[in-house]
Order: C-alpha cells, then sequence, then structure tokens
C-alpha cells in the first residue's frame, strides 16, 4: 500500500510539472506563441489525461482492497 501512496504522489508532482509548464510557457515547441485560449486547450487535455489516471488509480486501490481482504479471510480460514 505504501507503493500505490508512493506512486500517487509522483504522479501529482508530474501533473503539478506539467501545469507549471504550461503556465509559464510563452511558445511551445513548434514556435506557436502561447495564447491564453492555446493554454486552456492545453489544461484541459492535461486535465483529462489527469482523469484517466485517477481513474485507473482508483480501480487499481480497489483491486488492492480486495485482494488485501480475500489474503486475510483466506489466511484466517485455513486453521478452521
Amino acid at each position: 500500500m505504501k507503493i500505490w501512496w508512493a506512486l500517487n504522489i509522483v504522479w501529482l508532482f508530474i501533473f503539478a510539472a506539467g501545469a507549471l509548464f504550461v503556465g509559464l510557457r510563452t511558445v511551445d515547441s513548434a514556435g506557436v506563441v502561447q495564447t491564453p485560449e492555446l493554454k486552456m486547450i492545453a489544461f484541459i487535455i492535461l486535465g483529462i489525461v489527469f482523469l484517466f489516471v485517477v481513474l485507473f488509480q482508483l480501480i487499481l486501490l480497489i483491486f488492492i482492497h480486495f485482494a488485501r481482504k480475500g489474503a486475510t479471510n483466506t489466511s484466517t480460514n485455513r486453521g478452521s
């Protein structure tokens, strides 16, 4: 479970760095000047990716929870 929390913190830093990068840049890699509209589009795309990662992490948390619950139930039922 500690690894799951550590990975979530890493994802949080990655998205924070991405948001700072998008917010602070004035010209993208293609040389296009970043207007507020283009920055907003980039933030929306970053948000959509963030939602996919959050959904994946929640599904993973559910699987971890049920795997741990099943492991404790099977270990206590073996003695019966």
